[in-house]
């Protein structure tokens, strides 16, 4: 998965959850789906983990400025 980009990713995970929640999918075809679907949760987490890191990063070398989340 090392050339899956985030966003593909993503939109195949949605995929997957869309389809499993059909029901359609024969019982293999389901746990396929899902090991795929637990494969690619795993994988995006990944990605927005390292992406926060490195935002991080950048906030402690003053290259950028916190920002505040206003809530609701």
């Amino acid at each position: 998965m090392s050339e899956l980009k985030f966003e593909a990713a993503l939109a195949r995970l949605e995929e997957i959850v869309r389809s499993l929640e059909q029901g359609d999918a024969e019982l293999d075809e389901g746990l396929v789906l899902f090991e795929e679907g637990v494969k690619l949760a795993r994988f995006c987490n990944e990605q927005l983990d390292q992406a926060e890191a490195k935002i991080e990063i950048m906030i402690d070398q003053g290259l950028i400025e916190p920002f505040e989340v206003k809530e609701s």
